[in-house]
């Protein structure tokens, strides 16, 4: 007799947020918190690297693509056949199109988001918004082998 192993989960949460510091505040402690509910526990290297990720690219929704009145959108995936966590942000400027800077800003006033984001995924990248209107979304993804 073989045992069968039962499907793996894709874990899934997504929700939108007002297009404010406030609402990218909320973003990244409801993700936090869903992470540990996942079993990527807070402390842990991949908890830390998706919530710093996640907390970027909200921020730069609010900063740089926001319009008033519209909401910011996030997707959080983990998917354990592939040992891969997803962040996906979704804003309405879909003409401002995330750019890496050519050098740190000295001003020590922002910036560093996207270096981070560069630094921290596997791969980043950036679409057009798939749900319809305008917008684009930003996505990163973080290699998390052992997910379950």
């Amino acid at each position: 007799m073989t045992a069968t192993q039962p499907p793996l989960t894709v874990h899934r949460f997504t929700m939108c947020f007002s297009s404010t510091p406030r609402g990218a505040r909320l973003a990244r402690h409801l993700c936090a918190h869903r992470l540990d509910a996942w079993g990527i526990p807070y402390g842990s290297d991949t908890h830390d690297a998706v919530t710093l990720i996640a907390a970027e690219l909200c921020a730069n929704a609010v900063r740089h693509g926001h319009v008033a009145g519209r909401n910011f959108h996030i997707l959080l995936t983990a998917d354990p056949a592939t040992g891969t966590v997803r962040v996906e942000v979704t804003d309405t400027r879909g003409e401002r199109l995330p750019r890496l800077p050519a050098a740190v800003p000295e001003d020590g006033e922002g910036g560093r988001g996207l270096l981070l984001v560069e630094a921290l995924a596997d791969r980043w990248g950036c679409s057009p918004r798939s749900t319809g209107g305008p917008g684009k979304t930003v996505w990163a993804e973080y290699g998390a082998p052992g997910l379950s």
